[in-house]
């Protein structure tokens, strides 16, 4: 075959692979906008099933209307829905569900199970908790948000965030729930900085720490010092808000100036914190590096969009 053959022929494979490489990409959005919608409606349960395990599969049609083995709990019956969000937590979520319900026995707990490879899901289940597993792995902050959405559809009045690693201690979760029970804040955020316990951290990643909350300060007029913490709380308008928007990028830092521009109010209340169990954090070394610069530019970019003039208001 001549090479003026040949080069036809890739001209003429090249749009056949546009095609399929659209379609690709189609079905992936599709698959997260489906993630996205897992949470069931609310449906009515006796108060004995309130904590009655149960597992959801995101896009899945019984998902969407409650038709499960058990459905989800009456909003009276339980107001306060512990979203747990997991991707591979297979050592430490059965312990993570187990505390929870002995610290919180009234709550619902819910693990949203974001793609593990493991048996995070079985783990969670067999322990109490009711799962939603997601198909794909869409990120701490797309899973956070179908826990919003979950909790948003089931009426309940405060949503806690826990990590599925074990580093937070449910019997501090009381400290998260004051200000917002006592009408002080509309969302809360667990610092390990603020002198309760004996967090350790490296110099480097205590710098990036101590950064990102100087430059959070500044976007919000207000005072953080653990802006990467994962361990918050939220009453009912938080819960409208993240369910409807939440950032996906840098979740933990983010909603932060999310909830702030949106008049929320907000307090950092002193939390102990414990060390990693197993595995290490995704943001080490070089992807520390440009994590920093990412969420850096994010957030002054995001600040001049704000104070950029509107066409009626430009001169």
């Amino acid at each position: 075959m001549s090479p003026g053959e040949n080069e036809r022929l890739s001209a003429s494979a090249r749009p056949a692979r546009a095609r399929s490489s659209l379609r690709v990409a189609r079905s992936v959005a599709k698959t997260r906008a489906d993630a996205l919608e897992a949470a069931p409606a609310p449906m009515a349960m006796s108060p004995e099933h309130d904590r009655a395990p149960q597992e959801l599969v995101a896009g899945d049609p019984g998902a969407e209307t409650g038709a499960t083995s058990a459905q989800a709990p009456q909003a009276r019956h339980a107001r306060i829905c512990v979203v747990v969000p997991a991707f591979n937590e297979a050592r430490s979520i059965a312990r993570v569900v187990e505390r929870l319900h002995l610290s919180l026995p009234d709550a619902h707990v819910v693990v949203v199970n974001d793609g593990s490879e493991d048996d995070t899901a079985r783990r969670a289940l067999r322990a109490g908790a009711t799962v939603i597993t997601l198909p794909v792995n869409l990120g701490i902050g797309g899973a956070v948000q179908v826990g919003y959405r979950y909790a948003l559809r089931n009426g309940f009045d405060i949503a806690i965030q826990v990590d599925g690693d074990d580093q937070h201690d449910p019997s501090e979760i009381e400290r998260l729930l004051a200000p917002i029970r006592e009408g002080r804040a509309e969302m809360t955020v667990g610092s390990r900085w603020l002198g309760r316990g004996d967090y350790v951290a490296t110099t480097g990643r205590r710098f990036a720490m101590r950064f990102l909350a100087r430059l959070v300060s500044w976007r919000t007029g207000a005072t953080f010092t653990d802006t990467t913490s994962g361990f918050r709380a939220v009453g009912v308008e938080g819960i409208a808000l993240f369910a409807r928007s939440y950032p996906t990028d840098f979740p933990e830092v983010e909603s932060l100036v999310l909830a702030s521009r949106n008049g929320l109010r907000l307090e950092e209340v002193p939390v102990r914190m414990s060390p990693r169990g197993h595995g290490q954090s995704s943001i080490t070394g070089f992807r520390s590096a440009y994590y920093m610069a990412r969420v850096t530019v994010a957030l002054v970019v995001g600040s001049l969009n704000e104070q950029r003039p509107t066409e009626k208001e430009a001169p």
